[in-house]
């Protein structure tokens, strides 16, 4: 028989295997004995009283053996059946070609950038000599952004597709199952690339192919319906395209205007990143002075309405590092992540403000208005910073209260950070929503208002300012057959697994298609 109760544990029993039988035993008026495994479905942190605690759903099992593990990737040969270009070897990308295999599809997945071992001498290029690589960069190369930007697998995207799926994917190719329970699963930049890796071999040994340094240029077409791609190194044909590039691939949007495809304008947000000792963050959030071995480097969800706009806190990263996301040169972009310990001094978190169709002037008219705002600020953030990836900082209170900081204290930002004043990189309306929000975030938590956390900018690729139309039901451009836009450059996922998802979605989507044309 099994049960499936609701347990509540002190931290330093809640990783301890033999205080977790004995709760559940108790939870279900069974003797241990009785017991032949207790697994975890779901696992969080209650931190709301005055002593955080876990709490568990638990699945156990009493005199019956419990249900077999994790199956192997198994994915019949495809290397002689319909292909199917993939443009970008992201979460999305990946994953719908992962789909393809099961759907009995040939994936050709064409990359711009490097494998993930070899981007890595790009990311330490960017951090040591403030020199960006614009098609091997840490938003550009296998497994895309977020590879080297985290890992963090929660997410919303509930009711679009099957988000245990996508986490059972990423186990089955290296990942700890702890990410099937964890409430805020998590893999980590250090892991991440291994897994990509495994996934491209599961793509390779059945039939795919993956092509690296591979950047699309143009789309090739018969009449309006797409009939593939030219590349840098030479033309793609296939009936589908799986357009999955990214939110910061400017020149695919450029490429699209130029043949003709139609394309929308879409709000985004944009702001800073602003980083906190962990330990300051701890003791908001654990009400103590020292989490122990047991708690995990704490993070934190902030929202706040200023007027008719809306501030938040974004991709938190406990225990993490500024990192420079820059895709060409002359602009300065920042984003988070996190080693799978999450054991740096430092939390830091996007903190943006939505910005509106309405507050770029004819934006509703052309789209790439909202993307050359985008780009404008960056620039700002640049000539500001002082070249070569130094960025613009300021002292928490000192911005709120339009003050130079005399100093930047220690951070975990690699290129360097300058003094600056963020008035003269952010919107006027950028940053008098910061000013107001930050005072208030600080009367939401403890500790979060001071002059010990700096504002870093700007993190302004949050989303893609442009969105690729497609209809609902074909998931195609409505003017271009064949075409499929997809994942967070398209508009349609802001995440790992929600790419990973609408990947899947394409692929089937795709897979409909051609039963049905061809």
């Amino acid at each position: 028989m099994t049960f499936e109760p609701e347990l509540v544990l002190l931290p330093e029993e809640a990783f301890n295997e033999e205080a977790l039988l004995k709760a559940a035993a108790k939870a279900v008026k069974l003797p241990v004995a009785r017991l032949r495994s207790v697994k975890i479905i779901k696992r969080s942190i209650d931190a709301r009283g005055r002593r955080p605690v876990y709490r568990f759903k638990v699945k156990v099992y009493a005199d019956e053996d419990p249900e077999p593990e994790i199956p192997t990737a198994d994915y019949p040969n495809v290397s002689d059946k319909k292909p199917v270009i993939i443009v970008g070897a992201g979460p999305a990308g990946l994953f719908a070609a992962l789909q393809c295999l099961e759907l009995g599809l040939k994936p050709v997945v064409l990359e711009r950038g490097k494998d993930v071992k070899q981007r890595r001498r790009d990311l330490a290029r960017i951090n040591k000599e403030g020199v960006v690589d614009p098609d091997s960069n840490y938003c550009f190369g296998e497994g895309g952004a977020g590879t080297y930007s985290d890992g963090k697998l929660y997410t919303r995207s509930n009711k679009r597709g099957d988000i245990q799926k996508v986490l059972k994917t990423f186990v089955m190719h290296g990942a700890t199952d702890e990410i099937l329970a964890d409430a805020r699963p998590h893999i980590g930049t250090n892991k991440l690339p291994l897994i990509i890796t495994a996934i491209r071999e599961t793509i390779l040994a059945a039939g795919g192919e993956i092509r690296f340094d591979c950047k699309v240029t143009d789309l090739l077409a018969e009449g309006q319906v797409i009939k593939g791609v030219e590349t840098t190194r030479g033309s793609v044909s296939a009936h589908a395209v799986i357009l999955a590039t990214g939110h910061s691939a400017r020149d695919v949007f450029y490429m699209l205007r130029r043949k003709g495809v139609k394309l929308e304008a879409k709000p985004f947000a944009l702001g800073v990143r602003i980083e906190h000792p962990q330990e300051v963050v701890d003791r908001a959030q654990y009400h103590c002075a020292d989490r122990g071995p047991w708690l995990p480097p704490s993070y934190y969800s902030l929202v706040e309405q200023v007027g008719d706009r809306g501030v938040f806190s974004f991709c938190m990263c406990p225990g993490g590092i500024i990192a420079p996301c820059a895709t060409r040169e002359n602009e300065i972009v920042v984003n988070g992540w996190s080693p799978s310990k999450r054991n740096n001094p430092f939390a830091n978190s996007g903190t943006v403000v939505q910005v509106n169709l309405e507050d770029v002037p004819g934006a509703g008219n052309d789209p790439f208005l909202m993307l050359e705002f985008q780009a404008s600020v960056e620039k700002k953030a640049w000539e500001l910073g002082g070249g070569k990836q130094v960025a613009p900082a300021q002292r928490m209170i000192d911005f709120v209260e339009n003050r130079f900081s005399a100093s930047i204290p220690e951070n975990s930002y690699l290129p360097g950070t300058k003094s600056a004043d963020l008035s003269q990189v952010l919107p006027p309306f950028i940053y008098e929503s910061l000013r107001k929000a930050l005072p208030v975030f600080g009367k939401k938590m403890q500790g979060y208002y001071t002059n010990e956390a700096i504002l870093v900018g700007v993190e302004s690729r949050t989303s893609s300012p442009i969105r690729i139309p497609r209809t609902r039901d074909t998931f195609q451009h409505p003017d271009a057959p064949g075409l499929f836009p997809c994942g967070e450059g398209a508009g349609y996922a802001g995440g790992i697994v929600s790419a990973a998802i609408d990947g899947m979605n394409c692929a089937l989507a795709v897979s409909s298609y051609l039963n049905a044309k061809f």
